[in-house]
């Protein structure tokens, strides 16, 4: 399923666990109902069924681990549990006269008490909807949290026939605003909305290409007043529930409008986007390469790459691209730095009492002794904003393109709740080396280049050409 999600879903919610570096020590608590909030051990059995008891155990394992979860007033997870609660009913044409807020004191147990009385009347009116609004009511609550690195993983119905790993499923396309930024931190995205890649599928099948801007998803707007609309999240679907997606295009070099539906499916994706890492040789000496996500494996790679572009030549400089770079493994990231600069601090991860834990580069990696240039987009997270951060504040070297996604919370932990489902958030707060806020605000470039949907129609690349400039001075 992990590598199923990363495909459909781009990489945001993927760095929920991926990007964890080692944990800190933490306390196994009972929720009030006695059941433990427990980090999993192997893999998990089948699902079984949400229920109000695995709300509560949720509930419970949020206020007793997530990082500010001492300080939160767990008011606000119940109350947006109960809104969901109440939409779901009344998008079911079921309301029920029950279905009232309880009055929330401020005391956590007996405020759950009052809502899970209040749960258990209202759904034992509507059985054939309990598990429905079991899921419904979790899903808001965890989401109020706002937290870009907090979720709850449940079953989505198994992959779709034919689906292999390292296939894709969806509409076939990336676009100006991905994945990373739809889940992690909307605010990012920027009008217009443009397709910078076709990947295959039922995109490829209909003629879209790059640059072909994207006016309205299902009828709805996709900016309104410059702000991001929902309507965008659905250029991802994920299996099963996906159903057809009506676009409507317009491509600028023609002035053609014109409305196309693609239905999400598997495909086969090509093999430049299958690999993690990528390398090459670019004129005067410099290598460039490509790093979609730090998997656990990437520094190596990245480091082997250049070492294999050194063999017979000599290299005056480095452009790493992590635009699209979703994020990953944190410790990855590290040591990638490592080959850049020894001896200092890459972040801090920190309580919400300001007791922070200095992360460090990993001084055993070999300096390479090159110039450094850094691609960064409104895709790059996570980790990836860990390194361009440390990059920026370390003066290791540019950072060239637009500003990062800003969803770097923290790193994240999994916990399993006692149906088999995984609930992760982190425990400490991401801070950049000079102690800075990077969650919801982002990395800026040292040199703001975006990409348009001209260079996208015309396979331009304004950045990469500006960090060849830098490098070859």
């Amino acid at each position: 399923m992990t590598a199923i999600r990363a495909a459909t879903a781009g990489l945001a919610l993927l760095l929920a666990v991926a990007c964890t570096p080692p944990a800190a020590p933490r306390s196994e608590s009972n929720t009030a109902g006695g059941t433990v909030c427990a980090p999993p051990q192997g893999r998990p059995p089948a699902q079984t069924p949400t229920t109000i008891d695995v709300i509560e155990q949720a509930y419970f394992c949020i206020l007793g681990h997530y990082y500010s979860g001492a300080t939160l007033d767990a008011r606000s997870l119940l109350t947006s549990g109960f809104i969901a609660l109440t939409r779901e009913l009344d998008l079911s044409g079921r309301d029920v006269p029950d279905a009232t807020m309880p009055a929330l004191t401020g005391d956590r147990k007996a405020d759950w008490a009052a809502f899970e009385a209040v749960y258990r009347k209202v759904t034992a009116q509507v059985p054939d909807l309990s598990g429905k609004l079991a899921v419904t009511t979790l899903q808001a609550i965890v989401a109020a949290l706002g937290d870009n690195h907090a979720t709850w993983v449940h079953d989505l119905g198994g992959a779709p026939p034919g689906y292999h790993d390292g296939d894709g499923y969806g509409l076939g396309l990336q676009a100006s605003v991905n994945g990373a930024q739809v889940n992690g931190n909307p605010g990012a995205a920027l009008p217009p909305l443009f397709v910078t890649v076709v990947e295959g599928g039922a995109a490829r099948a209909a003629g879209v290409r790059p640059g072909d801007i994207v006016e309205s998803i299902d009828g709805s707007a996709p900016f309104i007043d410059g702000q991001p609309t929902p309507a965008i999240a659905a250029l991802y679907p994920r299996y099963p529930q996906a159903g057809p997606v009506e676009l409507r295009l317009l491509r600028q070099s023609t002035g053609r409008r014109w409305r196309v539906t693609l239905k999400p499916g598997v495909y086969e994706r090509d093999l430049a986007a299958l690999q993690g890492v990528t390398s090459k040789p670019l004129g005067n000496g410099i290598a460039y390469v490509r790093v979609r996500a730090f998997a656990p494996d990437a520094a190596d790679r990245v480091l082997k790459g250049i070492s294999r572009l050194r063999t017979g030549r000599t290299l005056t400089g480095v452009v790493l691209d992590l635009r699209g770079n979703g994020g990953g493994s944190a410790p990855e990231a590290i040591r990638l730095l490592s080959a850049f600069v020894h001896g200092r601090v890459t972040a801090y991860l920190c309580t919400a009492d300001a007791r922070c834990e200095a992360l460090r580069t990993d001084d055993t990696v070999e300096l390479l002794g090159l110039p450094l240039a850094v691609l960064t987009d409104r895709s790059c997270a996570s980790a990836c904003e860990h390194f361009s951060s440390a990059v920026k504040d370390l003066g290791i070297g540019r950072l060239v393109g637009t500003r990062t996604a800003g969803a770097v919370s923290g790193p994240s932990e999994p916990f399993q709740l006692s149906n088999n489902t995984m609930l992760s958030f982190p425990l400490r707060h991401h801070l950049g080396p000079n102690r800075e806020t990077l969650d919801r605000i982002g990395v800026p470039p040292d040199h703001h280049v975006p990409l348009t949907p001209e260079d996208a129609a015309t396979g331009r690349d304004p950045a990469l050409a500006k960090a060849l400039a830098l490098l070859e001075k």
